[in-house]
């Protein structure tokens, strides 16, 4: 027993140095500092998958403190953030939990933790980081227009097109914080599990893309936030317009995924060239509405059954 809380103590000192040396990196080390963010959940991930959850706080929260050493008190917010991703992430994987529930609790917590952040800043420190970025994203349209202007002699867009832009941008910010959220985490994940692995820590294995099939009730979803636009049609700056745009872009995303997906399983079931799998995913951002109706069939109808009979006979 003594050996084992021995070994614990020098796990989580070790862990929380690493941490620290990853965040001074992605604090202070130009283009490093990139792959240093990426994998600065990994430590605590690590410990998480070995130990209780219990243990695995306190070596974060620590972690966390160490941090403010090297960054002051503006590296916290971000401290917190790869620190709760690693605890979940690895609290998934010492429980055998599914890859799809490691990626949606890893997911909703880092919403969660982030969410939680804004409001602090928002009502402690009076600072709206979201509102300033639009703002600066709107100067920076701003001078761009005004430079073509002066090159070309004409502003490509009239001044009420770029208010009505930026408007329906920031009435999605909470469908394009969440779908960024997902994707980052996705590919922390992504990233982390091999080195996890290597660390002798057992990883579930993920279904094929070309194998994904999403729950029906995606498909309900977009047909009651269809239904709504069409008859309803809720007024533009309304909070169930905002609701529905938000979702439509997430349901839009997902279809997307799902139609892309299809196009993957019949070019696997027909042994297609691996190089047309890479042009359908080039072609999902210009044909994303063609996508999305594949994504429909997909989730409404059995086509992999069809395809898979056509190629058996």
């Amino acid at each position: 027993m003594p050996n084992n809380q021995t070994k614990r103590l020098a796990h989580g000192a070790m862990m929380i140095a690493l941490f620290a040396i990853l965040m001074a990196i992605a604090t202070y080390v130009p283009i490093v500092n990139i792959v240093a963010t990426l994998f600065a959940p990994l430590p605590f991930a690590w410990y998480s998958a070995k130990y209780d959850r219990s243990s695995s706080l306190l070596v974060s929260f620590i972690g966390c403190i160490a941090t403010f050493f090297i960054g002051g008190l503006l590296i916290i917010p971000f401290a917190l953030i790869y620190a709760a991703i690693g605890v979940v992430m690895g609290d998934a994987l010492r429980l055998k939990r599914s890859k799809v529930f490691l990626l949606m609790s890893t997911g909703i917590t880092t919403l969660i933790t982030f969410a939680i952040e804004y409001v602090i800043s928002l009502k402690l420190f009076e600072m709206d980081i979201i509102k300033r970025f639009m703002d600066i994203m709107r100067e920076s349209y701003l001078k761009s227009a005004e430079l073509s202007q002066s090159m070309g002699g004409q502003n490509p867009f009239d001044e009420q097109t770029v208010s009505r832009m930026f408007d329906t941008l920031e009435m999605l910010i909470p469908a394009s914080i969440t779908i960024a959220v997902f994707f980052t985490t996705f590919i922390i994940i992504l990233l982390n599990l091999p080195m996890l692995k290597r660390f002798g820590v057992n990883i579930p294995k993920f279904r094929s893309f070309e194998n994904m099939r999403l729950p029906r009730a995606v498909l309900w979803y977009y047909l009651i936030v269809l239904s709504i636009n069409l008859f309803i049609k809720p007024e533009i700056g309304s909070a169930l317009y905002v609701i529905c745009l938000n979702f439509s872009l997430v349901l839009w995303m997902l279809l997307v995924l799902q139609g892309l997906s299809l196009i993957y399983y019949i070019l696997s079931a027909f042994g297609s060239p691996k190089f047309l799998k890479v042009l359908a995913a080039i072609m999902a951002f210009p044909l994303y509405s063609f996508f999305i109706l594949l994504g429909i069939m997909d989730l409404g109808f059995d086509i992999r059954s069809f395809v898979k009979g056509k190629i058996q006979k």
